[in-house]
This record gives C-alpha cells, sequence and structure tokens, in this order.
C-alpha cells in the first residue's frame, strides 16, 4: 500500500524532497499557498555547496543541469572598508565549483520541473493523532488526511505547532533590502565595483552587502543592529523616506558604497528571526519538519543547503523502505538535529562577528572561510 505523503511549502527544500520521491515512483503532494509559481519575486541567488545542495540535486538526477545553469564566477567575493578602500578580493579559479550561484527562480524552475504542485492551497494547521490519520486543514474550510505530512514552509511555518511550541525570536539584526536593475549599463561604476559576485562593507554595528545575480540584477542589503520597532516613526512605504533614513544611518561611508543604497528603486524590510541553536522536538507519528520550519538559522549560506539536503536523504529514506514510514522519519530527525546544530551555531556567531561593535571580526571571519 502506498502512503499519502504531502509536503507544505514549495521552498527548495520541499520541492526537492518531493522531486527525490518523483523520481522513485512515489507520490507525493505539495501544497503552497501561493496561488502560481510567479506569485512572489522569488528572492535573490543562493550559493549551493558541494556536499550540501549539490549533493540534494544529484541525488533528484539534476546536477548537470543545475551545471549549466549555475554562475561559478559568482563565487567572487570583495571586502572594503567604510572609505571605499578594497581590503580582500577573492576570485575563483575557473574550474572551482565548490559554491556557484543559482538565482532562486531558476532553481525553482529546475525542481518543478514535471511536478504537480496545488498552487493556493494554504494550509492553517495539523492536527496529528487522528482516526485517519495527520489531518490537514487549509484556509478554504476544506481538509484532508494524510500518514505523513512534511513542513517545508519556512520560518512561519503552520506545520510546527503540530511537534513544537516554539516560535523564532528575533536577534537584534535588521536588514532592509533593495535592488538594482540593468546594473551594467544603468551603473556600469557600481557594476565594476560588485564585480562578478558580492562585494561587502562592514562598519561598527552596520553593513552594506551587494550581490549580483543573473541578468544584471543585484541585490543590495543594508544591515544594522537596531530594536525591532527602530521604524515606529518611518513609513517603510516610503521609499525617499527609507532611502533617507538609511544615508544618514551610513553616513560618513565612501560615495559608491551610498550609491547602491541611493539608486534603490524599493526597499523590504527584513528583520532577521532565528530559532534556538539546538531546537528539538518530541517526536510525533505522521509530522516532521525540514529547512527553515524545523532549525531556522542566520542567512550565511547554510539555510537553503541544509533544507535541500535534508528533503533529498528523507524522501531517499521513505523510497528505500516504505513499510517503515515512521522509522525512516524518526532515523531522519536524529540525523538532521545534529548536523543542523552544528551549523545553528557556526551562523550564529557569525552573524555575531558580521554586524558587531568591530568591523575587523568580519574581515578575520572570512579570512577564516576564504581559500587563501
Amino acid at each position: 500500500m502506498r502512503h499519502r505523503i504531502a509536503v507544505v511549502g514549495s521552498g527548495p527544500g520541499g520541492l526537492t524532497f518531493a522531486r527525490v520521491l518523483h523520481r522513485h515512483g512515489c507520490p507525493v503532494a505539495v501544497l503552497e499557498r501561493d496561488p502560481a509559481p510567479d506569485a512572489r519575486p522569488p528572492g535573490g541567488t543562493l550559493d549551493l555547496h558541494e556536499g550540501l545542495g549539490q549533493l540534494a540535486l544529484d541525488k533528484a538526477g539534476l546536477l548537470a543541469e543545475f551545471q549549466a545553469l549555475s554562475r561559478p564566477e559568482g563565487q567572487a567575493m570583495r571586502i572594503l572598508d567604510t572609505a571605499g578602500t578594497v581590503l580582500r578580493d577573492w576570485r575563483p579559479r575557473p574550474d572551482d565549483r565548490a559554491n556557484p550561484e543559482i538565482d532562486r527562480g531558476q532553481l525553482r524552475d529546475l525542481l518543478l520541473g514535471p511536478l504537480d504542485v496545488q498552487w493556493g492551497r494554504s494550509v492553517t494547521r495539523v492536527v496529528p493523532g487522528t482516526r485517519d490519520g495527520v489531518l490537514v486543514q487549509f484556509a478554504d474550510g476544506r481538509q484532508e488526511t494524510f500518514d505523513l505530512v512534511v513542513g517545508a514552509d519556512g520560518a512561519w511555518s503552520r506545520v510546527r505547532p503540530a511537534v513544537s511550541s516554539v516560535a523564532p525570536h528575533y536577534t537584534g539584526v535588521t536588514s532592509l533590502e533593495t535592488s538594482l536593475d540593468d546594473v551594467d549599463t544603468r551603473h556600469p561604476e557600481l557594476a565594476r565595483l560588485i564585480g562578478d559576485g558580492s562585494v561587502a562593507v562592514y562598519g561598527v554595528n552596520r553593513a552594506v552587502v551587494a550581490q549580483r545575480n543573473s541578468g544584471g540584477h543585484v541585490k543590495v542589503h543594508a544591515q544594522f543592529r537596531a530594536p525591532l520597532d527602530w521604524h515606529a516613526n518611518l513609513d517603510l512605504a516610503d521609499v525617499e523616506a527609507v532611502r533617507s533614513s538609511l544615508l544618514a544611518l551610513f553616513d560618513g561611508w565612501a560615495a559608491p558604497v551610498l550609491d547602491l543604497l541611493r539608486h534603490g528603486t524599493a526597499f523590504v524590510h527584513r528583520p532577521l528571526y532565528v530559532l534556538p541553536v539546538s531546537h528539538t522536538w518530541t517526536h510525533v507519528f505522521g509530522v516532521t519538519l525540514l529547512g527553515d520550519a524545523a532549525h531556522l538559522m542566520p542567512p550565511l549560506g547554510a539555510g537553503a543547503n541544509l533544507a535541500m539536503l535534508e528533503g533529498a536523504e528523507l524522501a531517499e529514506s521513505i523510497a528505500a523502505g516504505p513499510e517503515d514510514l515512521d522509522q525512516a522519519v524518526r532515523a531522519f530527525e536524529e540525523q538532521m538535529w545534529v548536523r543542523a546544530g552544528r551549523w545553528a551555531k557556526i551562523t550564529t556567531a557569525g552573524l555575531e562577528r558580521l554586524v558587531s561593535p568591530d568591523p575587523a571580526e568580519a574581515l578575520a571571519l572570512f579570512d577564516q572561510v576564504q581559500p587563501s
């Protein structure tokens, strides 16, 4: 008998889980609240690590297609001080494919492939332990039962309360994101500043990071330590007011760095939340979590990679022994908790050093992780 399996969320982790199951001939319902794949901007670029995200794509049979789409040159990283002096300028070797970049939208389309996602299915509640299995309730009043529900629905997961009462907490660091389009033509001097990958500038308790995506698109993040209500007297929908506030916050920084903020067309407020470093839960029959739903951590390159590998590993375990579904889930959780806890410690310590009172801490951190 085939199990009724659902994954909530069509991010990288949920889609990888579904794609690997599909590869093994196992049916899965992908439940996504967005009404269509392009309902929201897909976000920026991701670097997929050889032993994490790329391994997951290999398990899904998609590694060659990923390599054709990815940008190895996007691994380049340049660090400036606030006066605009170049402190470090790392450039990948031509054959370096350790952490190539890919746009989130391209990765989403690659993973979607033949999957039949149920768009517009907004989950409101998951109730385990009912007579017919795990009950999933939807915003439109409908409900459905499954043998296994996997929560891959991100930071504010609607599945998580079925296994854990823990909620994300604010890190004290806020990010305001803006974008530059057609940067090579419209802002050639900024294109040269950013290079093929990213440029980062670190000051006292604040930073500006710009990252190249494909097609001349650049994401810019202004990060700073502030109370959660720092914007109480600021209308975040007022682009010019937000820009003025940011330029004042980064006053005195080099003009090219400030130009990254001056030329942004809109600003998105993204306060950084995390789950506790060692977030685990007592196993619940028929429900589990992966990715940010399970271990939300600072956005320092690990989250999507972990979610994808977790999705692939859980799918492989289920496909290998469907008669022992609960045993496969238990084993998956134990393995996930150990690895995620290790990465949560690394990324939490990393955020403390990247946005800190001493900008030298950020430089020292990059010296530790970048090739010499």
